[in-house]
């Protein structure tokens, strides 16, 4: 168990030394009042459900951590410099799982989950018309929002993720993300990188010619299992291990929901959902590294910060 002062140094020295070898182009006009490293420490502290909505995380800070910033802008200057920053936010997600050895796991395990922005059946246009539609998710059933993809290795590392339209199907998904990985500079950041190539997936990514096809475009190898009708099916203890493999991403998915309050988001500004969104999952990812420093189990989030 880490206290807060403890946590919130550790992560600012991380946030520093990436930023530090991640340089920004200039912008016009007078410099902001606080380093991007404390905007991305900030961002990402304030995921935490504990501290309940940026409103509420931004009191928080203002009684508890101005002696450790005490340039801490006013909150509406504050929101606009994090959703400007995501890309560093999501870049130093992806950053951190390459430090928890992302990149060298023998597979990844891909699925997809619903952000909602309003419940599917209400009349007329919500938040984030033209991007945000009607999808379905087990998680929530029918629902109006998004639709995020995540990759994780098998110790809960999240290695690379992504948002599409809520009516977004999970092949086409797949192949977007598999395309970007395969670049050597991938131009959405937050896809992240490869590791040995080989992904666990459920019926929703299953297709044998898009498999062969993305292994001969992107050298990406994806598994699922056949459907129970096929020419070929899968025994049942082999449908149970691929199961029992792909329960890490299920686990993965409760943590952001429940403990960095993802479950809670209903986005109206696509760009504050990506800076939100960017800090969950680099919060995922630093909680990870801050267990392997004091000794504790990857996953063990509940009591990490002695509150």
């Amino acid at each position: 168990m880490a206290d807060v002062d403890t946590f919130v140094t550790t992560l600012y020295v991380a946030a520093d030394d990436f930023c530090k070898f991640r340089p920004m182009p200039v912008r016009p006009g007078p410099p902001a009042s606080i380093a991007r490293s404390e905007i991305v420490t900030l961002a990402i502290f304030g995921q935490w459900e504990f501290l309940g909505s940026e409103r509420g995380f931004y009191r928080y800070a203002t009684r508890n951590l101005r002696g450790m910033f005490p340039n801490l802008p006013n909150r509406s200057q504050y929101n606009r410099l994090v959703r400007h920053h995501w890309e560093t936010i999501a870049a130093f997600c992806v950053y951190l799982a390459e430090i928890l050895g992302g990149t060298q796991s023998p597979y990844e395990v891909l699925d997809t989950y619903g952000a909602v922005t309003r419940n599917a059946k209400r009349r007329g246009e919500g938040w984030l018309v033209g991007i945000a539609d009607i999808g379905w998710s087990t998680r929530v059933g029918w629902y109006e929002g998004l639709r995020i993809m995540t990759s994780v290795n098998p110790v809960g590392v999240i290695t690379g993720f992504g948002v599409a339209p809520g009516s977004a199907k999970e092949q086409p998904m797949a192949e977007t993300f598999l395309n970007l990985r395969s670049q050597a500079e991938p131009q959405v950041v937050s896809v992240g990188r490869s590791a040995s190539g080989y992904y666990l997936a459920d019926k929703g990514f299953e297709g044998e010619e898009l498999h062969i096809e993305w292994g001969e475009r992107y050298e990406a190898y994806v598994v699922t299992a056949p459907r129970r009708d096929s020419k070929n099916p899968w025994p049942k203890e082999l449908r149970r291990r691929l199961a029992s493999l792909r329960q890490i991403v299920e686990t993965v998915h409760d943590k952001l929901h429940n403990m960095f309050g993802l479950s809670g988001e209903r986005p109206h500004d696509l760009l504050g959902f990506q800076a939100r969104l960017s800090a969950k999952m680099a919060l995922h990812n630093f909680s990870i590294l801050m267990n392997r420093l004091l000794g504790r189990r990857n996953l063990q989030f509940a009591d990490l910060i002695d509150w």
